[in-house]
């Protein structure tokens, strides 16, 4: 529940900002700026999750910093890892263009309720998928899935 409640909340906070602040966002952050922090942002995802995979395996403990566990915190990795990632999506904007446009009440109700529905969706999958693969194989390859999605989202910038 910690990770769906996190998502939720990033989704609360980034939506809600969109539709609030429509147009100062692609006045004040520009695109390239936004894709250059959310590739980069994958990235540190991916490598950093495969690094303290690695590091645990040879401490041979479970053993964390404080640090790490604050940051392994499922409602806060969700928060942050939302809340980079969408920054600038193209829902983001819809949603900015739509409140533009209709009542933003209805608007920021509709993209919540979506996002609600795709999340839990994802999760019960990720469930399904946790119980028939092994914990260890599910995740080095989201780790380097986010690497994968972090170098398409730089790689995006040259083209």
């Amino acid at each position: 529940m910690q990770i769906f409640f996190g998502a939720m909340f990033a989704f609360l906070v980034i939506d809600g900002f969109a539709i609030y602040f429509a147009q100062e966002i692609a006045m004040y952050f520009p695109m390239f700026w936004i894709k250059i922090i959310s590739g980069c942002l994958f990235l540190l995802f991916g490598v950093f999750g495969l690094l303290a995979k690695e590091k645990d395996e040879e401490e041979g403990t479970k053993e964390k910093s404080a640090v790490l566990r604050k940051f392994k915190s499922p409602f806060f990795s969700m928060f942050f890892l939302i809340f980079f990632a969408e920054f600038g999506d193209k829902s983001q904007i819809a949603a900015g263009i739509f409140a533009s446009i209709y009542n933003p009440i209805f608007v920021f109700m509709g993209v919540f309720l979506a996002l609600a529905t795709l999340t839990a969706l994802a999760m019960y999958l990720g469930t399904i998928l946790f119980k028939k693969i092994k914990k260890d194989l599910l995740e080095k390859s989201a780790n380097i899935t986010f690497i994968i999605l972090g170098a398409f989202a730089l790689f995006s910038l040259l083209l």
